[in-house]
């Protein structure tokens, strides 16, 4: 009887619904809303190129005109931008010899193949910070982003603190679309600081899902992958929904399988490729020369502040960044 091989066990294209599916399901910044799912939006500027351009209108301005009989009203017109996404394309390959699955008595490829989901989660999230990191530097001039950003990180004691009166400053360096925002990512030392402080709240969603923590409102995404700096400087960020597009979608050859019967006595592997947008609304991809350095950017060249520049007006980017200290 023919023997089962990792090629029997997986239909290519079920197994990138399955992953693509529960990628979504596992991403911290999709649930929290904070980045909106725009796959079936986007699917069709997904085509060629590295880059994805998306025109958008700006909003009406000008001052009012007083009505008369005597005058006839001017016509104005609306005018139009121009983001522009980075196209991002990624690939992992897993393997185990066939003397582990022996030796072990453990299937170690049946564990690979339903742990990758999990994985793209925890990378999309990674590219998720390193593409908000690189955004909020940027200083381009006439670009920058300086109008989103706190950094309390220098004052002198607990002025440096992050506390509940510093964090309402951080929300309203948007102004009056402070109330907008609805989400914060911080990481694991600001959390325990909050919880120690008695910040944080825990609701139960109505879906079922496990408990999630809030604080003044906002639910709290945390992840150790957020900047930790020299000094004791945390950078934590606050978010309105949908503040990153997000889009997938399947490269030439999304996942394949294959068998090495010589190597170590004989292997097996998979591999998957994605395909993303992750993108700050209202913050476009404006890299110089020599950028990226291999087909599309790494997390590196994304985390980059002078790959970018602002485009919308700063009260219509729907993130803050706050930088700080935490008290002993």
């Amino acid at each position: 009887m023919a023997e089962t091989k990792l090629a029997n066990m997986i239909v290519p294209s079920v197994f990138m619904a399955y992953t693509a599916q529960r990628t979504t399901e596992l991403t911290a910044f999709i649930q929290s809303g904070i980045m909106q799912d725009l796959s079936t939006v986007l699917a069709t500027l997904l085509q060629g190129g590295t880059t994805v351009n998306m025109p958008y209108f700006n909003d009406l301005t000008g001052e009012d005109e007083v009505l008369d009989d005597r005058y006839n009203l001017s016509v104005n017109n609306v005018t139009t931008g121009q983001d522009v996404a980075v196209r991002l394309i990624r690939g992992k390959v897993f393997g185990a010899s066939d003397l582990s699955a022996d030796i072990s008595g453990a299937d170690p490829m049946r564990h690979i193949a339903d742990r990758f989901a999990a994985y793209w989660s925890r990378r999309i999230q990674a590219i998720a910070l390193a593409v908000v990191k690189g955004a909020m530097a940027t200083t381009a001039s006439g670009a920058s982003m300086a109008g989103n950003t706190l950094d309390i990180s220098a004052l002198s004691g607990a002025a440096a603190y992050f506390d509940g009166e510093s964090f309402i400053d951080a929300t309203h360096r948007l102004g009056d679309h402070a109330d907008g925002l609805r989400g914060v990512a911080v990481h694991s030392d600001t959390l325990a600081a909050m919880k120690k402080a008695d910040l944080i709240e825990y609701i139960k969603p109505s879906d079922g899902e496990d408990e999630v923590p809030t604080y003044q409102g906002k639910r709290v995404v945390v992840d150790d992958a957020m900047p930790k700096l020299s000094g004791g400087i945390y950078h934590s960020y606050v978010f309105g929904p949908g503040a990153l597009g997000f889009a997938q979608a399947d490269p030439e050859v999304p996942v394949e399988t294959g068998r090495e019967p010589l190597q170590g006595g004989g292997m097996e592997y998979i591999v998957q490729r994605r395909q993303y947008l992750v993108h700050p609304r209202g913050v476009k991809w404006a890299p110089g020369g020599g950028v990226p350095a291999k087909a599309t950017p790494s997390n590196t060249e994304l985390g980059t502040a002078t790959n970018w520049a602002r485009i919308y007006d700063a009260k219509d980017i729907r993130i803050v960044r706050f930088i700080h200290k935490l008290a002993a």
